[in-house]
């Protein structure tokens, strides 16, 4: 859960988004630091004032603190430089999605040149291009939406927002330029209406008249098994689902012709558009430092830190890059067009400008989350921060004396909470609070303004522009004045009296 502004109106009453509020702040992070920094002055302010004074002269204090707060300062607004970079190449992918798709719906035309052999009527064949367009348009929304998943590391196509605008394109075999996310877990998925939590019952290909089962496609078999859909009306086994629904697709029709069928409900095993995890008690310090130990043992481990740490594990896992595919299908009806002669070279440009300006954005956005604050300096400075906050108590003791507890507690918070909000930021294609949130680019922006657009015909300028409310072309008046003239009645005037009405100042 993410939104654009945790205080937006629309999240609820003010408890919660006071709530949301403070979920979204560092302090949520690095409690766990805080509250032992915070013992730790107190113990020493104890031990110095009832025992022996602990206290130690202040200038680590003065020179270390000016560069670690510079140093922190780096690594912060390094992080926030590629939160930016993100959200600038998301407003390019906008953009050019917003071009591409005007540039198809408007510039191409709907009448294509018939061709020798081609007995089509003149509508079947506008109907062809009609068809062709709206797929196109249907594409362009497919590739952000591909995009987000694509940055969250979820494989495959098997979600609601995205199966269904794929399905029925071959697939490349092409390498992922990010690592893969982790193996979904089935039982994080149980509250969906269309999930069944079962990991037992798999996907198997059914024969209708034939005792063999069909060989595999080459589709690669990976350990994600797909539940049985919950509307499903019997009991019934299924097989590995492909890794591509689009070759299992090809898989199903090569079964047919053999009198095979695949038993296989198109929408029961499809994933929802958000997969979060959930908060759970791991997530909490010190439960977190077991999660490593037990995902590396491929124990079933829940909560975000869980989810963060397969994603790591599986960093050498290949899924394929679904946006650049979609991008080579885009390039495919550019070519088309240019093939059949039905565009000039401008428009040419303008579509593939703007399709060079998708990729160059895909691209943009692997650099961000395969390049990553080196590990060394990473943890160098944590170190550098802890053992600063570890001595402090001991430096600010003679002077402050009992106030050193707050103020341990407080300096702790501004070292660590810029710490862990730069790392929260540095990659911010996630599922945190201070997340871009794509959900809202691809659905709110993307698929709204393309359906839109293509939810009209055309626009004939002989048509509005001769409209009988444009009646105030050439006129200085008042909206709410009589002295109005239509464009019709411009027309009766001519072309002097137009010329008359713009010289007016």
């Amino acid at each position: 859960m993410h939104a654009v502004d945790p205080f937006s109106q629309s999240r609820g009453g003010t408890l919660s988004q006071f709530g949301n509020a403070i979920l979204a702040t560092a302090i949520v992070k690095c409690w766990p630091l805080l509250l032992f920094f915070t013992a730790w002055a107190t113990a020493i302010s104890v031990i110095s004032h009832n025992v022996h004074n602990l206290g130690i002269q202040s200038t680590l204090l003065t020179v270390i603190g000016t560069v670690l707060g510079f140093v922190v300062s780096y690594r912060t607004t390094s992080s926030f430089e590629r939160y930016n970079e993100g959200r600038r190449l998301w407003s390019q992918i906008i953009l050019a999605s917003r071009t591409l798709a005007r540039t198809v719906w408007f510039h191409i035309p709907e009448s294509l040149p018939a061709t020798p052999g081609d007995k089509a009527t003149p509508e079947e064949r506008k109907a062809r291009v009609i068809i062709e367009k709206k797929t196109v348009i249907n594409l362009i929304e497919a590739f952000a939406v591909a995009v987000k998943h694509y940055l969250r590391g979820e494989d495959g196509v098997y979600y609601v927002d995205l199966y269904h605008l794929v399905k029925y394109l071959p697939s490349y075999a092409l390498p992922a330029g990010i690592p893969s996310a982790s193996v979904v877990n089935i039982a994080d998925l149980s509250e969906s209406p269309t999930m069944r939590n079962s990991e037992s019952e798999q996907f198997e290909v059914v024969s209708t008249e034939q005792g063999e089962t069909p060989a595999a496609t080459g589709v690669s078999k990976r350990s994600l098994q797909l539940p049985l859909p919950a509307t499903s009306p019997r009991k019934t086994v299924f097989a590995d689902a492909p890794l591509s629904p689009r070759a299992g697709d090809a898989k199903k029709s090569m079964d047919r012709e053999k009198g095979s069928s695949i038993v296989m409900s198109e929408d029961g095993f499809l994933l929802p558009a958000r997969m979060p995890p959930k908060y759970h008690f791991f997530d909490l310090f010190p439960f977190s430092l077991l999660v490593k130990t037990l995902t590396k043992k491929g124990k079933e481990v829940k909560g975000k830190t869980a989810a963060r740490m397969r994603a790591k594990l599986r960093s050498k896992t290949v899924t394929h890059n679904l946006p650049l595919e979609i991008s080579l299908y885009l390039s495919s009806y550019i070519a088309a067009n240019q093939s059949r002669k039905t565009i000039d070279a401008p428009t040419s440009t303008a579509l593939l400008n703007a399709l060079g300006q998708l990729v160059d954005a895909l691209t943009g956005l692997e650099r961000i989350l395969t390049t990553p604050i080196p590990f060394s300096y990473r943890v160098h400075l944590w170190t550098v921060t802890i053992l600063y906050c570890f001595f402090l108590p001991f430096q600010i003791w003679p002077t402050l004396k009992w106030l050193t507890i707050p103020a341990t507690s407080l300096l702790s918070f501004i070292f660590f909470g810029f710490l862990v909000a730069g790392e929260e930021i540095e990659n911010p294609f996630g599922y945190d609070m201070n997340d871009l949130n794509m959900d809202h680019f691809t659905h709110n922006i993307i698929r709204n303004e393309l359906r839109a657009l293509t939810a009209v015909p055309v626009p004939d300028p002989s048509v509005w522009a001769f409209s009988t409310y444009n009646d105030q072309i050439f006129g200085r008046t008042a909206p709410d004045s009589d002295d109005r003239i239509t464009p019709h009645e411009w027309i009766q005037k001519g072309v002097a009296s137009m010329q008359a009405a713009l010289s007016v100042v």
